[in-house]
């Protein structure tokens, strides 16, 4: 049986707001958090776009993009850390680019929700290689 590969739509598409929120995948973050698939797509060099909405204290595993991750903070305050790098604080209105194959997290303060757009490139049918949890004390050291 052949699996038909998910593309962006072909045509101007509008989806009303809330129509796609679910529950993010178990095994990629501290806890679960709500996102909502803007565009979807397996398809080689589309991108898929996702708004997530994060709890207080709930971070992402390590994780890599094939071809980079742009996020746009909507609101709260964030954290993010590529490996090697510092822990850098992000609020409302930043940008942050993630380089193709840069290993980082992302994810809330301890006292803040945190929600964001982020934006990442297909690759080989994939946009995102999640890997292990985050050691939390070495992270925001």
């Amino acid at each position: 049986m052949m699996t038909k590969v998910k593309t962006c739509p072909p045509e101007m598409t509008i989806r009303r707001n809330g129509a796609a929120i679910g529950r993010a995948p178990d095994g990629i973050s501290t806890a679960p958090f709500w996102a909502e698939i803007l565009l979807e797509s397996e398809h080689e060099g589309e991108n898929t776009v996702m708004r997530a909405m994060v709890d207080p204290d709930v971070i992402t595993h390590w994780h890599t993009h094939p071809r980079g991750q742009f996020l746009y903070v909507l609101s709260g305050v964030g954290l993010a850390q590529r490996d090697g790098g510092p822990v850098e604080e992000i609020r409302a209105g930043d940008c942050v680019w993630f380089a193709p194959d840069e290993r980082h997290w992302h994810g809330a303060t301890p006292t803040s929700t945190f929600s964001y757009v982020s934006i990442q490139a297909v690759h080989n049918g994939k946009s995102v290689h999640w890997l292990e949890p985050i050691e939390r004390e070495g992270a925001r050291s």
